[in-house]
């Protein structure tokens, strides 16, 4: 896999966070840049933790479905994009967070892990693909640290407007991948 499509799957797998992030950020009264790297470290760390699982998980099912492995991280790819282009467009449920909500490490954790499931998915279908985990978790992880602190910070000013578009573009960036992958097992390029 090539460091464009790893820094690619990073971003991606951060747009949720990303999103999340900007309505804390709006929900918090006055955040500051500490409150926003804490945040964000805890998600990067979640985050980052996340696919080793799926990694794992996908590892010991290797044997049993190398013949169709790419058929499987396209499907969960795609699956993913279109979940995360579907939360995008869809509309509100017009149910706002109270401003006066807790930002603590245990609510904060939840939100993070909440996030963080796509990035297990992800580490499931990376696999059956010739990838360092390692890398590709720091990278995820690094990412998203990144995004979450920026998220916080911009949520006060651009609240909820930027959230959804962020995610649809992380969903469009996964079905290419995938179908990317697709294309190149299916035509020998790989």
């Amino acid at each position: 896999m090539s460091p464009v499509s790893i820094l690619l799957i990073g971003f991606a797998m951060s747009t949720d966070a990303f999103a999340a992030a900007i309505g804390k950020g709006a929900a918090m009264r006055k955040p500051v840049f500490r409150d926003a790297l804490r945040a964000g470290i805890i998600f990067g760390v979640i985050e980052a933790i996340t696919p080793i699982i799926g990694w794992l998980l996908g590892r010991a099912a290797l044997q049993y479905v190398e013949a169709f492995d790419h058929w499987i991280a396209f499907g969960l790819l795609a699956a993913l994009g279109l979940h995360m282009i579907y939360n995008g467009v869809r509309p509100d449920s017009g149910e706002e967070d109270d401003p006066s909500q807790h930002h603590g490490f245990w609510k904060l954790a939840l939100t993070g892990f909440a996030t963080s499931i796509d990035a297990m998915a992800v580490g499931i279908g990376l696999a059956f693909m010739d990838v360092h985990i390692g890398v590709m978790a720091a990278v995820i992880g690094l990412c998203t640290l990144t995004m979450v602190t920026a998220g916080i910070m911009l949520g006060r000013v651009l609240g909820s407007m930027v959230g959804k578009r962020a995610e649809i573009i992380g969903g469009v960036i996964l079905v290419i991948i995938g179908s990317t992958i697709l294309y190149e097992h299916l035509h020998g390029v790989a």
